[in-house]
């Protein structure tokens, strides 16, 4: 069986593409720009890498972007003023505060500022409530953006055994919530493993979609699934560099093994990354459109 490679930069691009077109009319019938404000604290190199791509994408899509970075030493009332502050700009329509943040400020009091008609995270306890019950407003971006892969991939989700490896409130658990959803497009069974699960195996050997987000190199191997399961994986993972001093980067499965049995696999890297940020545009852009009554 020959895998098919689920291409995550081949379907962002994509999606990102409808954007454009989208947001030109935004601006051209309705006079509407989205907006997003990104908010980093510190100089955490892979936090500046992220917030540059996510600045990056805005501006190439038509977005307004504003870009706060704030100093490590910022203390917590001072960001928490630039969050209220952001919430009440006209012009922003969504607001990304770069997780992680210094541990002296409260994270958990940050993101609960974050007007939920903003948080295009989807961090906030409104829009996990609303995820939940099934009427979300937005959709978290990197569960989203699985959901992405495996719709334009063909994949059917209505009745699929969906297995879960990871229970995060990032990944695993919203996007159990959302692939179990009773709505159309959606309706997979779905079980969720975690650290506590005591035998994985038995679970992920008879999942006909698995997706796998734990961040441990090569966890999920080739006698851990079924024949023709589509696997999804999350995990990024440094294991080395390469003599010309390049990171080596796998997965949470063993993508050589498991795609010799799968019927459809994920690269890393390659595969879920990319779409989260074009996840989050679509959030943005979701959001000026409610900001709007345009929805």
């Amino acid at each position: 069986m020959t895998a098919q490679i689920i291409s995550g930069r081949d379907i962002a691009s994509e999606i990102k593409e409808e954007l454009t077109q989208e947001i030109a009319a935004l601006k051209a019938k309705h006079n509407l720009v989205p907006g997003l404000a990104t908010v980093l604290v510190g100089e955490n190199p892979a936090s500046q890498i992220y917030v540059g791509q996510k600045e990056k994408t805005s501006q190439a899509l038509g977005i307004y972007s504003e870009r706060h970075d704030l100093p490590a030493d910022t203390n917590e009332a001072e960001l928490l003023a630039l969050v209220d502050k952001l919430n009440k700009d006209p012009k922003i329509h969504g607001i990304l505060v770069q997780l992680p943040l210094p541990e002296h400020i409260n994270s958990t009091k940050v993101l609960y500022l974050i007007d939920p008609g903003k948080d295009v995270d989807a961090f906030h306890p409104v829009n996990v409530g609303k995820l939940m019950i099934g009427e979300p407003d937005f959709l978290p971006c990197t569960p989203h953006g699985i959901y992405q892969l495996l719709i334009r991939s063909g994949v059917n989700i209505k009745g699929a055994e969906v297995v879960v490896v990871g229970a995060s409130n990032i990944v695993g658990r919203p996007v159990a919530a959302l692939l179990s959803l009773e709505k159309e497009g959606f309706g997979g069974t779905v079980t969720l493993c975690h650290i506590l699960t005591k035998d994985i195996s038995v679970h992920t050997k008879r999942a006909d979609i698995l997706i796998v987000a734990v961040g441990k190199p090569k966890l999920v191997t080739a006698d851990m699934v079924k024949n023709g399961v589509v696997v999804i994986d999350v995990g990024t993972n440094r294991i080395g560099k390469t003599a010309e001093g390049k990171d080596i980067l796998v997965g949470d499965v063993d993508f050589e093994a498991v795609k010799e049995k799968a019927k459809a696999i994920t690269p890393v890297p390659g595969g879920v990354g990319p779409m989260t940020i074009a996840m989050l545009m679509m959030n943005t852009v979701k959001a000026a459109k409610l900001a709007a009554g345009l929805a």
